[in-house]
């Protein structure tokens, strides 16, 4: 099955990233990454009309605008930092967090590579993964699913997985450049619930470091023409979306 040649794999992977936010309701929306921006104001612009944006900075807005672009307004709320934890805190937002790797469960590293006393390679830090994981819902953007990403277990947990012991975890999806995922498996394992259109299930095995769960695998949908005309004319007419995946 190939790929419709219409239609990029960065716009599929935008679409997959849209559907994590689907009917919302009133809830920040932190998406991290361009794909996963582009997917966040493509649900606003369609299907989540609720969803509250920042520009970045202080501000909630309104419309829909172009990644890389200042938020032109209207502005819509004031939220500065410290607000951003009330929201954490009491739920009302739903997170797309980058992991540099994350396991069956959902843990997730994005602090360090190796031993945590003396790592091979420092990342980000612990940063706001921990609270996040346990006060909202949580999805994650993996724009290169390879199994050094995919591991058995995480050499720090950042990001808490549902073999903690915690009971308000709520990891959402993983959208990858290969598949989508979920933790609807036994246990609240990860389960491949899609492979994208030119992705085949051994491909998306292959590239995980830990057994997948595989029931009934569809293929990601495709973006409908209005998304598309979102997509590329005014969410990201710069093509910003094929740095971060590029076909091919």
């Amino acid at each position: 099955m190939s790929v419709n040649v219409a239609v990029s794999r960065a716009e599929i992977c935008a679409v997959a990233c849209a559907e994590a936010w689907r009917e919302e309701g009133e809830i920040l929306a932190s998406p991290f990454g361009t794909i996963p921006a582009i997917g966040a104001r493509l649900a606003r612009a369609t299907f989540s009309p609720d969803l509250l944006l920042s520009d970045g900075e202080a501000l909630l807005v309104g419309g829909t605008w172009a990644v890389g672009e200042p938020a032109p307004g209207p502005v819509e709320g004031w939220a500065p930092f410290r607000n951003v934890f009330d929201l954490a805190w009491a739920g009302y937002r739903h997170i797309m967090m980058v992991p540099s790797q994350i396991d069956r469960y959902g843990n997730a590293n994005l602090s360090a590579i190796g031993d945590f006393a003396r790592p091979s390679r420092a990342l980000l830090g612990m940063r706001g993964a921990p609270g996040n994981t346990v006060c909202h819902p949580v999805s994650y953007w993996v724009p290169r699913h390879l199994p050094r990403v995919f591991v058995p277990a995480v050499d720090v947990v950042c990001g808490v997985g549902y073999d903690r012991g915690v009971a308000s975890v709520d990891l959402r999806r993983v959208v990858t450049n290969l598949a989508v995922l979920d933790f609807g498996g036994p246990g609240h394992a990860m389960r491949l619930v899609s492979a994208h259109p030119g992705v085949n299930v051994d491909e998306v095995v292959s590239a995980t470091g830990f057994d997948l769960v595989i029931d009934d695998v569809g293929e990601t949908r495709l973006p409908s023409a209005d998304e598309l005309r979102l997509i590329r004319d005014v969410i990201d007419p710069h093509r910003l979306r094929d740095r971060e995946v590029p076909d091919g």
